[in-house]
């Protein structure tokens, strides 16, 4: 099997700061996207700091803290579907990702409801799509916007608060139980986010022997499978880090192995889709 050791430095990020609507660009994952950044055009909130997060380090986002409102996104995306439409630019999918957790938005639930109708209005193709940590899904207001959407994308990247604090950064009360709890609301309508990568010690610099992690440990496998069959999404999204990441000494996951690995969900009937 092929192990693929490509290491991503943070010597070479480069920060992504999106406006309120970007693209469209070309997802791995969803197709032509065009995203809803639901937090500052200059800077970044979240309550997760990923390892891997393209977007860079929460630190370093913080010289801009203004969300933009329902009727920014509402105007900034009504223009843009309306260019896209009278340029014959077909959309895959309506995006909410950005720089952070779309879902901290105060009026994530009305925007929601406005995009839907501007899909249906200039894009009914195009599914919208939402992107999350999942750490608010217990919320109400947030879980009955999610459920609105066509693809309610919720991520779980590790079986363990203690992997989780290694890998996410979570802020704190963070709870993985009480996640998967508030995921079996769906009913399995919803597609579970798996991003699959290892810490590795580089020539220039070690990594501890204790900090180190592999998402491909057995340790690590079993225990997410059995999570993935209580919840039974209707979709697993596995995938590895694609850009430059903030953490150093962080190495891709081959799609080989991730088949290998997510073999016995595909066996039982999981739709499993893999990205390298």
């Amino acid at each position: 099997m092929r192990n693929e050791q490509i290491i991503f430095s943070s010597n070479h990020l480069t920060m992504l700061r999106e406006e309120t609507v970007f693209g469209p660009i070309y997802s791995r994952r969803l197709g032509t996207s065009l995203g809803i950044n639901l937090l500052p055009e200059k800077g970044k909130i979240c309550n997760f700091d990923c390892i891997y997060c393209e977007c860079g380090w929460n630190r370093d986002g913080r010289n801009d803290t203004k969300l933009p409102s329902a009727e920014k996104v509402r105007h900034d995306l009504s223009n843009k579907l309306q260019d896209l439409y009278a340029d014959g630019v077909k959309v895959d999918s309506i995006t909410f990702s950005g720089d952070g957790e779309s879902t901290l938005n105060p009026e994530f639930p009305q925007i929601i409801d406005l995009t839907l109708a501007l899909r249906d209005q200039f894009a009914p193709s195009a599914k919208v799509s939402v992107l999350s940590n999942a750490t608010r899904v217990h919320i109400p207001e947030v879980f009955n916007a999610l459920c609105k959407v066509d693809n309610p994308i919720m991520k779980i990247d590790a079986p363990t608060n203690e992997l989780i604090a290694r890998i996410n950064n979570p802020a704190p009360g963070y709870d993985v139980a009480r996640v998967i709890e508030a995921l079996k609301q769906f009913n399995g309508d919803f597609i579970l986010q798996w991003c699959l990568l290892r810490q590795v010690p580089s020539p220039d610099q070690d990594v501890a022997s204790d900090q180190r992690f592999d998402s491909t440990d057995d340790k690590v496998v079993r225990p997410m499978l059995d999570i993935i069959r209580t919840l039974h999404p209707r979709e697993v999204m596995a995938y590895t880090i694609d850009r430059p990441t903030p953490a150093q000494n962080l190495a891709k996951v081959s799609p080989d192995e991730m088949r290998s690995l997510l073999q016995p969900l595909i066996d039982e009937g999981f739709k499993v889709q893999i990205k390298g």
